[in-house]
């Protein structure tokens, strides 16, 4: 403490040397000039982390890019005097006097031209100080408070308190103790024994800092601490991190196994519905199509419509009502139009069931999207000529639709929901004769053909519930008042960066086949409460 500064004031015209280091982490220089002592002292220290493309630079591209960076940084301490960059890299000097550059190279090439300099070459055994800078920073949490409650907590810690005891009797070459505090000698490190009662909140407090992975966390922790089973302990905490829970996008297999919904053997009682949209505005203002999709039959109506509203839904389902009556029940998604009151007194006046399926699992409402994937490209193939005439193909493509074989019933809509097969303009042809032979043996054969699409389409959902659970795992259960976070479904513009899921959330009622109604938490969330767990 009674000797000056190793820092010094710059000084122009004094013998400068510039000193530079780099890895795919990131990179460092040291700014150096002669004082009267006749040594080299730091005048100005720089390091900077490299980003995801400087990452994948070749390590002579590295050394030259640390270069560079320094010389922007100290531009108006080296422009207009000579100096020497010292570098660990010899690829650097015979890469600046080849005659054929790449192009990030050569631009380099002419920023260096600007100033006069020296290369100097050094082992890399010679630049630890410049190559300390470089290296991926290492958070130091070993602060004196920090350091007071770990020795306080050492103090209350019956196994450290064993071998303190033990090394007042003998010495160890794996343990000592120094201020009191118990240290272990791990792979050339003096790391601190750290107490049971403090390993989740230390390493909670490293990980915070940035909130790293598993791996970098473990790797910051034995920098200086000792924690035994150290990969279990930092699993623990980690997966119960709440920004980590709901900024972080899941791998493996994912929750819950796939629950068909329960067939009638009747036509018309399931109505699947939905809009989709907005497409090309047509002459009339139609910008959207209603489709209603009868669930066993899977025979579909499409009705274009100019908006999104209760009001065109409902408008459509009593034009449907006139001629097939009501269904038992109606499934559609969370649209402000079916969740609307007007469509809820509806359904609640006609004596309808209204199910609503969990938001932003669009599977749940499988019918209705599975006519939309096929409907817009067929609309958009038929339409090319001008877009905005889709709506002339709209009643072709349902009849095309309602006369196609299901794959899952095997059998046309149409046929089993009248009991004969669509007569279309392309079977004038076909006698009279045989449409009158042809419609009394379906009429006999109606009830054997309704039996046999309700074994037909059980047989496919088996099949594509085995399918589909092979990628899935069993789904976590949950309690009421547990607390829970939502994954995020939609990523329009501008949200890359927020959170992968929404929470807390508190289970307010559980409901069968995996679904559960939740409320957001308004209040900032208890510290004391557990972590919430993810849907």
């Amino acid at each position: 403490m009674s000797e000056g500064p190793v820092l010094h004031l710059y000084k122009y015209g004094r013998k400068t040397e510039l000193h530079t280091d780099a890895c795919k982490q990131g990179y460092g220089a040291i700014l150096l000039q002669e004082a009267e002592d006749g040594k080299l002292h730091p005048v100005y220290y720089m390091s900077k982390k490299t980003n995801t493309a400087e990452e994948k630079y070749d390590s002579y591209e590295l050394e030259v890019l640390a270069i560079i960076n320094a010389l922007k940084k100290f531009r108006v301490y080296l422009l207009g005097q000579h100096f020497k960059i010292v570098t660990d890299c010899s690829a650097f000097q015979k890469t600046m006097q080849k005659k054929e550059l790449i192009t990030r190279i050569a631009r380099w090439a002419l920023q260096l031209e600007e100033f006069d300099y020296e290369i100097e070459h050094r082992a890399g055994s010679r630049m630890k100080h410049v190559d300390a800078l470089s290296r991926y920073p290492v958070m130091m949490v070993c602060n004196d408070t920090l350091t007071s409650k770990l020795k306080k907590a050492q103090e209350e810690d019956d196994n450290i308190q064993t071998l303190k005891s033990l090394l007042e009797k003998q010495e160890s070459e794996e343990f000592f103790e120094r201020n009191g505090i118990l240290y272990k000698y791990l792979n050339g490190r003096e790391l601190i024994v750290t107490p049971k009662a403090m390993q989740a909140e230390l390493i909670k407090l490293i990980h915070e800092n940035g909130h790293f992975s598993v791996g970098k966390t473990e790797e910051i922790v034995k920098q200086e601490f000792f924690i035994p089973n150290l990969s279990k302990v930092v699993k623990k905490v980690i997966v119960n991190c709440v920004p980590c829970i709901l900024a972080n996008k899941k791998t493996g297999k994912k929750e819950g196994f796939l629950n068909p919904i329960s067939k009638e053997s009747i036509p018309l009682s399931t109505y699947h519905v939905d809009f989709i949209g907005p497409l090309p505005s047509t002459t009339k203002n139609y910008q959207h199509i209603f489709t209603v999709v009868d669930a066993f039959t899977k025979f579909t109506w499409l009705y274009p419509v100019k908006t999104v509203s209760a009001e065109s839904a409902l408008e459509k389902l009593k034009q449907q009502q006139k001629t097939f009556g009501n269904p038992i029940r109606i499934i559609s998604d969370r649209d402000s139009a079916f969740t609307s009151k007007l469509f809820n007194d509806y359904c609640d006046e006609e004596n309808i069931q209204h199910l609503q399926i969990a938001t932003g699992i669009p599977r749940g409402n499988g019918q209705v999207e599975r006519i939309h994937r096929t409907l817009i490209p067929v609309l958009t193939k038929l339409s090319l000529d001008d877009s905005t005439k889709w709506y002339k193909y709209v009643d072709r493509l349902q009849r095309i639709l309602n006369s196609t074989i299901s794959r899952s019933t095997k059998w046309t809509p149409f046929e089993l929901l009248v009991g004969i097969k669509m007569r279309n303009k392309e079977d004038i042809l076909i006698k009279d004769l045989l449409l009158e032979e042809m419609a009394k043996e379906l009429l006999e054969q109606r009830e054997f053909l309704r039996n046999d699409a309700k074994k037909n389409i059980e047989t496919l959902q088996s099949e594509n519930r085995k399918t589909y659970n092979r990628r899935r795992k069993k789904d976590s259960l949950y309690k009421e008042n547990d607390l829970v976070a939502i994954q995020r479904t939609q990523f329009g513009a501008g949200l890359k960066l927020r959170p992968k899921f929404l929470g807390p959330y508190k289970v307010t009622k559980v409901n069968s086949k995996d679904r559960y109604e939740v409320e957001r938490l308004v209040s900032t969330m208890d510290r004391t409460q557990p972590p919430p767990q993810l849907i």
